[in-house]
């Protein structure tokens, strides 16, 4: 194979299985994102379950890509930022993206969730930075500091559920409030008590 052939091929070289795995979890992410605008297009409810069902999958795939790399004692040097990048899509920017789709779109709605991926971004970060630091003798890390990116699944499930029982756009559960000229859904400070959470660094959560 021709040197310049090699170069060009030399990212895919370098990925191991756990790192394709770890591709699916950033493709289900995206896949709920383009269900979600689909679902603004033509309002078919189809594109909105199958964006809950997708990011369900996404955690499987983040389990899974570690227990992969552990088992094959096989890891890439792409790997811890294949995993954080994959997590901000899924865990941050498709959640985000699912509480606009279903009414909290306000301009104070907009800015809360804008807060919350940004700290998703600032907690994978802040983690891979000081995860060397926290590891023991064994290397193995026995805490997050905040909680980690993927419990925004439990405000996707509380999502869901509105979902299903109608309480969305105009129906959004706590209704809707005016501050200024612009409006705010309460139900959205759940995703500002999330990303704080997740921005914490005096919160510990042991690491299973």
């Amino acid at each position: 194979m021709p040197e310049s052939q090699k170069r060009r091929l030399s990212l895919l070289r370098t990925f191991a299985l756990a790192d394709v795995v770890t591709l699916m979890n950033a493709a289900s992410g995206t896949g709920a994102i383009f269900l979600c605008l689909g679902y603004i297009a033509e309002r078919s409810t189809s594109y909105m379950w199958a964006a809950f069902i997708l990011l369900p999958i996404a955690l499987i795939c983040d389990v899974l890509d570690g227990s992969i790399a552990r088992w094959r004692r096989k890891h890439s040097p792409l790997g811890a930022d294949l995993d954080s990048l994959a997590d901000v899509v899924s865990f941050g920017v498709a959640p985000a993206v699912l509480a606009f789709t279903l009414g909290m779109n306000g301009f104070w709605d907009s800015l809360v969730l804008v807060y919350f991926v940004a700290c998703g971004i600032s907690r994978l970060a802040r983690y891979n930075v000081t995860a060397a630091a926290m590891a023991d003798e064994s290397g193995k890390v026995k805490y997050y500091e905040g909680t980690p990116i993927p419990t925004s699944l439990l405000l996707v499930g509380i999502l869901a559920l509105a979902f299903g029982q109608g309480a969305t756009a105009d129906n959004l559960w706590l209704g809707v409030v005016r501050l200024g000229p612009y409006q705010l859904h309460p139900l959205v400070l759940m995703y500002a008590i999330s990303g704080s959470a997740m921005a914490s660094a005096t919160l510990k959560v042991p690491k299973p």
